[in-house]
């Protein structure tokens, strides 16, 4: 096997690898330059700098894996790649302990002023009495997501001395009690933490995590830490809460933008701002390169590669069956994600009719992947599912049925939380997917991509007038609607399909009508 190392990697991956394969190292190619030999190549490594365009992937017709020595995919066509059968990898981990590090560094360094303190006696002012610091000792340190890195946050505070709580509804309560974590709900966290630290992806879901709002309710003695990554917090919002007062200080090791060389962030000296150096040090350098080389030389040897970022090739007679199918698995658990409350500790995977006598781990692989894809540091897949669900203390049970009345197939998802158990179910119509059950409602919807909400109610005349009074002032389209009710004048669901989404005013609106009892906005 022959693998071209197109970036900088340490040494000690690229000496792994060639104890496997033949290895060359061409680092700064151009684009021209790496699709006229990449033909001769069986495997691709990069880092961040090199982008595997679906013409480079094209033109590697001996290519069976990529991999990129780091936790992002970006600069790699992952759908070009799978569609040709390539596996791409990555070092998701590798990381952990030096981002874990850097957060702790960052935090004693806002506890005890270091980098202003040095600024300030390397221009030849002695000034003890400006830099007062605090112990961390006996602090509350908030930790927002419990992935990976925020996991080993919490165990380096517990060395500290610190009280830890943190915000996850994606880990089971089991996980948090053995880190010695209290999880709270996010509003919770805001206000009692001196400390708050972010691990989390970036996301729809997430971007503008903390805002004005958020800073509102906080300590005006916390300190906040982000080196995860930029978007997460409103960096206007931050600025404005430190120069008020209303936010001791922050240290920031990612940005909106990057590179960053110019950010308001800069303009004030109780943020500390670093280049983002959480993975900078030689140890998760080499780790990287280790992690990804050795899953090459797995997938050379026929094995499956621990992170891969992609699902491995699919034979397309099975994909013309199963694809539909992991359409159904992946929005029914969307579905599920964005409806479900508290901590997640369970997930039973139900299979019926002739969907069951097929290799299931497609199917869970997509549940897994849309239960998660908002929180995980990994993107889930048929490799990787029980990896993913296993770092995060949660039970995966599969069930398998070939007798079904009402379909020929069925997928149905039940996740048990803190707060209950919410069932969605779907299936495939005329190659179409459908919706056909939400907890103990039967029903038909199909996820169009588009807004739609959910309203628990009683069963009773002029209420869907109600409603609809409400969504028409607010100038919002209602495109179908959907009601299942388990008896009449009894308990029902209604669900609307909206052209554009309510905001949290007009849901409060409809949540004040008589008889409604929950009303969520989610997308699928």
């Amino acid at each position: 096997m022959k693998v071209l190392i197109a970036d900088p990697l340490s040494q000690a991956g690229i000496d792994l690898l060639r104890n496997h394969a033949e290895v060359d190292v061409q680092t700064g190619l151009k684009p021209e330059e790496l699709i006229a030999i990449i033909g001769d190549y069986d495997g691709l490594l990069v880092r961040s700098q090199t982008q595997v365009t679906a013409t480079v992937i094209q033109a590697g017709k001996k290519l069976q894996v990529i991999g990129r020595a780091g936790v992002g995919v970006d600069n790699i066509d992952v759908d070009e790649a799978t569609r040709h059968g390539i596996v791409v990898v990555n070092a998701p981990t590798g990381n952990t302990i030096s981002a874990a590090e850097h957060t702790i560094a960052l935090m004693l360094a806002l506890a005890r002023h270091i980098p202003q303190a040095n600024a300030v006696l390397r221009s030849g002012v002695w000034r003890r009495s400006d830099f007062m610091g605090t112990e961390v000792r006996d602090k509350t340190l908030g930790i927002i997501g419990l992935g990976n890195v925020g996991s080993e946050v919490a165990r380096r505070a517990l060395a500290l001395e610190m009280r830890i709580i943190g915000n996850d509804p994606f880990i089971s309560e089991d996980y948090a009690r053995n880190l010695k974590v209290e999880l709270v709900p996010l509003k919770q966290l805001l206000k009692e933490s001196d400390f708050i630290t972010l691990h989390i992806p970036l996301a729809k879901s997430t971007r503008g995590l903390i805002g004005a709002k958020e800073l509102a309710l906080v300590k005006p003695t916390v300190r906040i830490i982000n080196t995860a990554r930029g978007g997460l917090i409103d960096e206007e919002a931050l600025v404005k809460a430190v120069e008020e007062k209303r936010v001791a200080g922050a240290a920031v090791d990612v940005f909106t933008k990057e590179p960053a060389t110019e950010s308001i962030l800069f303009g004030d000296d109780n943020i500390i701002v670093t280049p983002h150096l959480g993975a900078s040090t030689t140890e998760a350098q080499a780790t990287a390169a280790k992690d990804v080389a050795q899953q090459v030389i797995d997938i050379f040897k026929g094995h499956p590669a621990r992170y891969s970022v992609n699902a491995p090739f699919i034979p397309a007679e099975t994909l013309s069956v199963l694809a539909p199918f992991l359409k159904v698995a992946y929005s029914a658990s969307r579905l599920v994600s964005q409806l479900a409350e508290g901590q997640m500790n369970s997930i039973r995977i139900t299979y019926e009719g002739e969907i069951a006598n097929y290799d299931t781990n497609a199917f869970k692989a997509a549940v897994l992947g849309g239960l998660l894809e908002d929180i995980s540091e990994e993107r889930v897949n048929m490799v990787n599912a029980n990896v993913v669900a296993a770092q995060r203390g949660l039970t995966v049970v599969e069930q398998k049925t070939s007798i079904l009345e009402n379909y020929a197939s069925l997928i149905t998802t039940e996740v048990t939380t803190s707060s209950g158990v919410i069932t969605v179910a779907g299936t495939v119509i005329r190659g179409e997917s459908h919706i056909v059950r939400v907890n103990s409602y039967w029903l038909d919807i199909v996820p169009t991509g588009g807004y739609f909400m959910f309203c628990d109610h009683l069963d009773r005349p002029g209420l869907l007038g109600s409603v609809g009074m409400i969504t028409g002032a607010a100038d919002i389209n209602i495109s179908a609607m959907h009601v299942s009710r388990l008896k009449p004048r009894g308990q029902a669901l209604m669900i609307l399909a909206l052209d554009e989404p309510l905001s949290e005013e007009q849901r409060q609106q409809i949540l004040a009508v008589p008889d409604v009892y929950s009303a969520k906005v989610v997308q699928l």
